[in-house]
């Protein structure tokens, strides 16, 4: 009763300025619920840019490490490693290429046996079978 009295007579600015601070202080809060909820989702975007842009950024920075590293060995003079895994595995390649070539070679060496059963003579002879009309 007091409170609704002393409403009443307070003037008309006191009225429009207490019904500007209402609207005031809903607009913020209602704000502030939008805003906690556009700041959420943009978090979330950002952490989807940020992971996908450290993942691009860390791939790019081995790869400019890496080439500074030979850039840096080659103005010193130093020439580059042996890319050793190539160089071992091209010659695993060539054993197994080489011990299938030679597998190969033994098993038709070992099918060809009409060849060992030609028997030579030696026209030169005097008692060789060619010889037989003498």
């Amino acid at each position: 009763m007091f409170g609704t009295k002393l409403l009443e007579r307070r003037g008309r600015p006191e009225r429009i300025a207490d019904q500007a601070w209402q609207h005031l202080v809903s607009a913020v809060s209602s704000a502030g619920d939008s805003v906690r909820d556009t700041a959420r989702s943009a978090r979330r975007g950002g952490t989807d840019l940020a992971d996908d842009a450290t993942d691009l950024v860390g791939t790019a920075a081995e790869e400019a490490r890496r080439r500074a590293t030979l850039a840096f060995d080659a103005l010193a003079g130093r020439r580059p490693a042996l890319p050793w895994t190539l160089v071992i595995s091209a010659a695993l390649v060539g054993a197994a290429i080489g011990w299938a070539a030679g597998t190969a070679a033994r098993a038709v060496g070992r099918s060809d046996r009409s060849v060992d059963d030609i028997e030579f003579v030696d026209v030169d002879r005097p008692n060789s079978p060619a010889n037989l009309d003498g």
